[in-house]
């Protein structure tokens, strides 16, 4: 083999070295999250258990397709906002965060792993949504509407996962959980996961368009004929506002802790 071979080969092993990482990390880190009962059995098991009490009482109506799309939101937001905000938290209590900076791997390795074993707890929320509402709940899903609505999970999870980054950085591990519930439980409400925003009071009519759960929720209906197909740009385009504010603000907030430490 010559010396050129031998350099070209090199070079792409280095390239494909990061990627290697994020791949082996993604493993570990969903791993470790299907193995912790406290995270996989709340964040996986809520939504089923939502849907086996409301879907199945809405047996073959609208309102069980309804249930599926708003569920499946509801597991996105939770899946980013447990998974990384209250484990991030811990993580940087027990100085297992110190240790990951001290050692060569790089960080977006670390940050994309955790994104992306986030976005396959979505991916199994959606599917599992998916299946219960065609075998239980007298509902028809297309295809088209299937994959669609696994995408809108994925894509959704990065938003949520940014919102995480900040919330780990100012939720003190202790009061972690009450704190995430605290943001969790009213996005839900307040985005239409649960009914129709026009169900709402009028007060949270009003307050629901500036909440970045509602336009993921108006998405995910819309891929299942249940909310406009139009305006799904504004929608993106909020979603995609929400995620540079919130990498922004994690951002500056780590760099303070750093500068504190």
């Amino acid at each position: 083999m010559s010396t050129n071979t031998l350099a070209i080969a090199a070079e792409s092993a280095d390239r494909l070295f990061p990627l290697r990482i994020l791949l082996k990390e993604t493993q570990y880190e969903l791993a470790r999250l299907l193995r912790s009962r406290a995270y996989s059995l709340s964040v996986i098991g809520f939504p089923i258990m939502f849907y086996l009490i409301f879907g199945m009482a809405n047996r073959g109506k609208p309102a069980a397709l309804y249930l599926v799309a708003g569920y499946t939101c509801m597991g996105v937001v939770s899946a980013c906002l447990f998974g990384i905000g209250l484990v991030l938290a811990m993580e940087r209590a027990q100085g297992w965060l110190d240790l990951k900076r001290a050692s060569p791997m790089p960080r977006c390795a670390y940050i994309g792993a955790k994104v992306a074993s986030c976005a396959a707890f979505a991916l199994i929320i959606a599917t599992l949504l998916i299946l219960l509402g065609t075998a239980l709940g007298g509902i028809t899903v297309t295809g088209t509407q299937a994959a669609a609505l696994a995408g809108i999970a994925i894509a959704g999870s990065i938003p949520f996962a940014a919102m995480g980054f900040l919330v780990a950085y100012l939720v003190p591990p202790n009061a972690g959980p009450g704190i995430i519930n605290l943001i969790y439980l009213p996005l839900s409400f307040a985005s239409g996961f649960w009914m129709p925003v026009s169900l709402l009071p009028h007060w949270l009519q009003a307050v629901a368009p500036a909440l970045p759960s509602y336009h993921l929720a108006q998405i995910a209906l819309a891929s299942c004929g249940l909310a406009p197909a139009n305006g799904m740009g504004v929608h993106w385009a909020v979603l995609g506002g929400f995620t540079l504010l919130m990498v922004a603000a994690a951002w500056i907030t780590f760099l303070r802790s750093e500068a504190n430490a």
